[in-house]
């Protein structure tokens, strides 16, 4: 018997104000694989995004998405999360008035009391995740991603340069510690010297428990983190799968030379 994919997307068709978006999305990450997404502008990457973390913009038209054999439609955005989905957005919003530390505090209680839930459910026993513990994890983690620890006083996002959001998303990726993490254009906004420090802590965060869905338009990212497989997203579908060199011929040949293929061929 196959074993049940720990996330699979199956025919998923997305509307957005009676637009048509995605038009039958399929695909399969499992525990210790990276899948890059990859794709033209308005090609529906960042849509595929939103709709994983559980955008109420958006319409399922049909298809679905399991995570465990679960179809997880119907749950709210929070729900997903206490489950071990994670999203990084591409561009993270600003919430004046809330620090880094009390925002990842609460967010870091909230999935650990549902994981514990989870496991008194099922007859274990689970300790109560402690502040001093919290605030541990935190500087361990900081410094992974080489933040200084005034960063935890911050406002959310608040006056951040593009690096320090993105490290502020795989610093709330690091406390979370997701099953399925979805990367959407992380490398956006990123000088040389901030993709590097983000891309290796990713690396460092990669896991045999864990999957991981990159979304970029540029070989530069994969050049740091390194995908098994890659899928090209184009007017809204998967056209062309492969493994990493797959990456290299779109860096060479680019979209429209790709797009002009798959028209040659239908």
């Amino acid at each position: 018997m196959s074993q049940t994919p720990m996330f699979e997307i199956e025919n998923l068709h997305v509307s957005i104000e009676d637009k048509e978006i995605l038009k039958g999305i399929n695909l399969v990450v499992n525990p210790g694989e990276i899948h890059a997404l990859m794709g033209p502008n308005g090609s529906g990457k960042s849509t595929l995004a939103y709709v994983i973390a559980g955008h109420p913009s958006y319409e399922v038209t049909e298809g679905s998405i399991r995570y465990f054999g679960e179809d997880i439609l119907e749950l709210s955005p929070d729900e997903r999360a206490q489950k071990g989905l994670f999203l990084a957005f591409q561009y993270p919003t600003v919430i004046p008035g809330v620090s880094m530390a009390n925002f990842l505090r609460m967010a870091v209680k909230n999935v650990r009391d549902a994981r514990a839930e989870e496991i008194v459910a099922n007859g274990g026993t689970a300790e109560p995740f402690t502040p001093r513990e919290f605030r541990k994890l935190m500087r361990e983690k900081m410094s992974m991603l080489k933040m200084d620890d005034s960063f935890a006083t911050r406002y959310l996002n608040e006056g951040f340069s593009g690096g320090e959001k993105k490290r502020a998303e795989i610093l709330q990726m690091a406390l979370l510690e997701p099953r399925l993490a979805v990367l959407d254009e992380t490398d956006s906004g990123l000088d040389i010297d901030a993709l590097k420090t983000v891309s290796e802590g990713v690396n460092e965060l990669m896991n045999p428990e864990m999957g991981i869905l990159l979304i970029t338009h540029y070989q530069r990212l994969l050049n740091h983190i390194k995908p098994q497989y890659v899928h090209i997203v184009m007017d809204g579908r998967i056209v062309r799968q492969g493994g990493p060199e797959l990456a290299h011929e779109l860096e060479a040949k680019g979209y429209e030379n790709i797009r002009a293929e798959l028209a040659a061929a239908s």
